[in-house]
């Protein structure tokens, strides 16, 4: 596997999706995609970054963008949390973290001393052609959402 690389190709990934199925990046139809990884559902940091992007999805939307949001919560997890805070993009499961993995977002990390593997809180902005544009890793969640949708406006 190769680090994805702005400019390049980004990773093709299929995972399970709370719409039913699987979800397929080779489907978006001539649309660019942000992909956000984030730690966990029900989280106070995942959920104030999942209703930032949920706020801000109809701009997206207008910006010609698709929104996922990728943890290894499981689809029943997902669901809920998608049901909780009302989303109108889906959320993908990644349980065996091999898209986490394509994108290098599942990493060691420390907590309380702690050491542990865990996904880091990552966004990726992929252009219509599939071609990565942007990345941001280590995301601090203030301010963030807005961050990529001006980068998605510019594409």
């Amino acid at each position: 596997m190769s680090k994805p690389v702005i400019g390049k190709a980004a990773p093709k990934f299929s995972l399970p999706s709370t719409a039913g199925g699987i979800w397929k990046s080779s489907n978006l139809n001539g649309k660019s995609l942000v992909v956000y990884f984030y730690p966990r559902d029900n989280t106070p940091g995942c959920t104030t970054e999942t209703a930032a992007f949920r706020d801000h999805y109809n701009k997206f939307k207008k910006a010609n963008t698709e929104v996922v949001g990728i943890s290894a919560d499981s689809l029943d997890s997902h669901a809920k949390f998608k049901t909780k805070l009302t989303l109108p993009f889906e959320l993908l499961s990644d349980t065996d973290h091999e898209v986490c993995n394509l994108f290098e977002v599942y990493k060691e990390k420390s907590l309380y001393g702690k050491k542990f593997m865990g996904i880091e809180r990552s966004t990726f902005l992929i252009d219509s052609a599939g071609k990565l544009r942007c990345e941001w890793r280590k995301v601090k969640v203030t301010g963030h959402v807005e961050i990529v949708l001006a980068e998605a406006l510019k594409l």
